[in-house]
């Protein structure tokens, strides 16, 4: 078992009192596995993705990775476990708009103390980046630089994607193109990925999919 949430609440304060979010989420992930996580906006989905990323910490319930309880590690301890076992994907690619795209590809790993050239070289080919990697991301289309962000996740080699609405910028030719870079290359490193969508299609090409509901997850 890779990532197991128990039993997970989470809420936050608001002008009209308090917003539960998660009320007792429970779901387990396995190494190599791929799960959609479906919902409509403001379910929690998003709020589900940082707590298994240790992005944020619950307030009540277990986040356990490869057994360890992440939710009570230190800020420092959860800092290496986000730079080593973890790498997220966003609908805002967030890239670093100073640097270029080798850099961008590389920044993640070389963070963690994981960065190999042979690897990212592999990585460039595959994402069809090779002739770019000298321009910075406001030079790229949308699909190319989610490709940069797919890249920067993977190229570290971590166990687990967190992708939110990964494709969600981009037409559906294009995002099923990224879509089935990203379920190759992470076939041969062997990561699972949680993937946040509100498309039903591409929920459709992961393993297993999820539906979170007032704050209740079913089948």
């Amino acid at each position: 078992m890779l990532l197991e949430l128990q039993d997970v609440s989470k809420s936050y304060p608001t002008g009209e009192g308090v917003l539960q979010v998660l009320r007792g989420v429970s779901l387990m992930l396995n190494g190599g596995e791929s799960l959609a996580l479906t919902g409509e906006s403001g379910s929690g989905k998003s709020t589900l993705l940082h707590l298994a990323g240790g992005l944020d910490r619950p307030d009540g319930g277990a986040i356990r990775f490869d057994g360890r309880d992440i939710a009570g590690l230190g800020d420092t301890e959860l800092a290496a476990f986000r730079r080593v076992s973890v790498s997220l994907v966003f609908q805002q690619f967030n890239l670093i708009p100073s640097l270029d795209v080798a850099a961008n590809l590389a920044f993640q790993a070389r963070l963690g103390g994981r960065f190999d050239a042979g690897w990212t070289a592999r990585l460039t080919e595959r994402l069809g980046l090779a002739n770019l990697l000298d321009r910075f991301p406001e030079q790229l289309s949308g699909g190319q630089q989610q490709r940069v962000a797919i890249g920067r996740a993977l190229a570290g080699r971590p166990k687990l994607i967190l992708a939110d609405e990964p494709t969600g910028n981009l037409d559906e030719v294009t995002g099923d193109a990224v879509l089935d870079l990203m379920l190759a290359l992470m076939g041969e490193t062997g990561a699972a990925l949680l993937l946040v969508t509100h498309s039903t299609r591409l929920a459709s090409r992961l393993g297993r999919r999820l539906h979170l509901a007032a704050g209740r997850l079913s089948g």
